[in-house]
């Protein structure tokens, strides 16, 4: 897999993984909860941990393309407020929408 192909891998993963909070209400998409409806403090977690898990699967593509980079805390800091721009189309169609 090329440089290029691994890039836009993750860009399509990170905005399929930050709008899934937002569109189910379902933990993760799979595990029912009890609740009629999930808290939002639950999707904000959910969203942290798919956070991370979108960071391994980019950390494990940059690794098999051969040049693993260190970072510092302005990459997560950035990265981090991208994937929270990514979510916002899922914020709006469950929280902002008017629903008839």
């Amino acid at each position: 897999m090329d440089a290029s192909l691994a890039g836009w891998l993750v860009v399509a993963v990170a905005l399929a993984a930050a709008n899934l909070p937002f569109a189910n209400d379902k933990l993760f998409g799979l595990i029912p909860i009890r609740a009629r409806t999930k808290p939002f403090f639950v999707r904000l977690l959910e969203l942290l941990v798919l956070y991370f898990i979108v960071g391994a699967l980019a950390y494990a593509l940059e690794y098999a393309i051969g040049n693993v980079f260190a970072q510092g805390w302005e990459f997560y800091a950035i990265t981090g407020c991208l994937f929270v721009v990514l979510a916002f189309p899922g914020f709006v169609l469950r929280y902002l929408r008017k629903r008839r």
